[in-house]
């Protein structure tokens, strides 16, 4: 019997285990895609205790500990204290065995604070204040957890309208972690509520001098807004978008849909299909001009529920898996762009496991020769960052495309321990190419060549890619 956790954890075969040590394991981390908040990094932010860094925003645990039977004050309640929390989350932990939450809460205690101890109710209090007190220490800091885990970049997830005051302040100091933004531009898209648009628009005119009275106005000012996060090192853009939007469109057209809620109209469902289109479409054109990559996340039905989205608010654990139909528009978007060479690198992340085989696919279609991998199949995302989701993705991309120019992991996360996820997935690459050769499916005389292939989806593609 196999011990839990140990050095070789995942790793099933004499292979795997030496692309992992050789070659996966020393690997620095470049985190491309994260919901880090930025002003923690440039405050260098103290956590008071356990609970708090591993609770506070983590709606994976919210999730689990809901369908435990916990209370909603231990997940999102101001008035129960971090201790309080914790000790409901270890009561959990025992019965989210299977789910990948136990892989990674006992990955982060090990890597993070040197516990082996399984986390339980018995031994909740002394992981606990063992914990506690490392994270009151300078090396527990965020930027010191963000250096014990190698991390080399992390580019946030940020609005149009944010200020990036902490970006800047991070590279006036010098700090030696590239923290770089992201452009999100979702709010500049969310025309379904003209009076909450009409909101951010004003701040969009606020931040970019641009009054906005019009179409035009409000590409203008996200150009502005554009060229601002390019100069503070902005090198991607990403979408949080239900869906892929590729209705045709005239400037006309385009230009009545946003008058009319620009004056406070509700929009029909054909209209706002129509502006999402030239927006999406439009705002795609200025990352290619700009040399981004651009990044599409999509496929996820948010807030589900309306009682505790009322009382909890957005991001708290109520989205799941969509069903929606998207080849067509997808294919129709990219070619849009394509045919004008406007085309930017890309990234697509599904939500829906089924689709896996069509993204493989698709992306195939748009490679140009210009750049390897331009076009990515992004890692597993969300309710798939986990074991078998990690090995479909990667399975559909070597069926139909290069595993070998594939940019690899990202932690997607809110938490800075959130970092043993990248070696989670290095742990399943590792092993997927591992019983490959064991099975005489891959020549072993080529392990130097897979080894050099690990080191690249670990970190070498990215770092090229993104031109970090």
């Amino acid at each position: 019997m196999k011990k839990f956790l140990d050095e070789n954890f995942l790793l099933r075969t004499d292979t795997a285990r030496e692309l992992y040590h050789k070659h996966a394991a020393g690997m620095p981390v470049i985190d491309y895609h994260c919901h880090l908040d930025p002003a923690m990094i440039a405050n260098n932010r103290q956590f008071d205790n356990l609970g708090q860094i591993w609770l506070e925003g983590d709606h994976y645990k919210w999730r689990a500990m809901r369908a435990n039977g916990i209370d909603e004050r231990f997940c999102t309640g101001q008035d129960v204290s971090g201790w309080e929390k914790f000790e409901k989350w270890a009561e959990t932990v025992p019965y989210t065995m299977r789910n990948p939450l136990y892989h990674w809460t006992h990955l982060e205690l090990r890597r993070a604070f040197g516990v082996d101890t399984i986390l339980n109710p018995a031994t909740a209090k002394e992981i606990f204040d063992k914990c506690t007190a490392q994270l009151r220490t300078p090396e527990y800091s965020a930027r010191g957890l963000m250096k014990k885990f190698n991390v080399r970049v992390v580019c946030t997830t940020d609005d149009p309208v944010d200020s990036l005051e902490h970006h800047i302040a991070l590279q006036k100091e010098g700090f030696d972690i590239k923290v770089l933004p992201t452009w999100r531009p979702d709010r500049a898209m969310t025309v379904e509520d003209p009076a909450a648009y009409r909101q951010y628009l004003e701040k969009l005119s606020a931040v970019s001098g641009v009054n906005i009275r019009s179409y035009n106005d409000l590409l203008a000012a996200l150009q502005i807004r554009h060229d601002y996060f390019a100069s503070v090192g902005c090198k991607l853009s990403d979408h949080g978008s239900e869906e892929f939007f590729a209705e045709n469109f005239s400037p006309s057209e385009v230009e009545t849909i946003f008058n009319k809620v620009f004056s406070g109209n509700r929009l029909s469902p054909d209209e706002i299909v129509v502006l999402k289109s030239a927006l999406m479409t439009e705002g795609a054109k200025m990352d290619h001009a700009a040399g981004w990559t651009q990044q599409f996340h999509y496929g996820a039905i948010r807030n589900n529920n309306t009682r505790l989205f009322r009382q909890v608010g957005a991001d708290t654990g109520f989205d799941s898996i969509g069903d929606l139909n998207v080849a067509k528009n997808l294919s129709k978007f990219l070619d849009r762009l394509d045919t004008t060479n406007q085309l930017a690198k890309t990234i697509l992340y599904n939500l829906n496991p089924r689709d896996n085989d069509l993204i493989a696919t698709m992306i195939g279609n748009f490679q140009d020769g210009s750049v390897a991998g331009k076009m990515q199949f992004g890692s597993s995302w969300w309710f798939l960052d986990q074991k078998y989701g990690m090995e479909a993705q990667m399975n559909s991309l070597s069926s139909h495309g290069l595993l070998s120019r594939f940019v690899g992991m990202l932690t997607d996360s809110r938490s800075f321990l959130s970092y043993p996820r990248h070696e989670y997935f290095r742990r399943i690459l590792c092993n997927l190419l591992g019983n490959d050769v064991e099975n005489g499916e891959l020549p072993v005389s080529e392990l130097p060549f897979l080894g050099q292939l690990v080191e690249n989806v670990c970190y070498n593609n990215a770092r090229t890619f993104f031109g970090f």
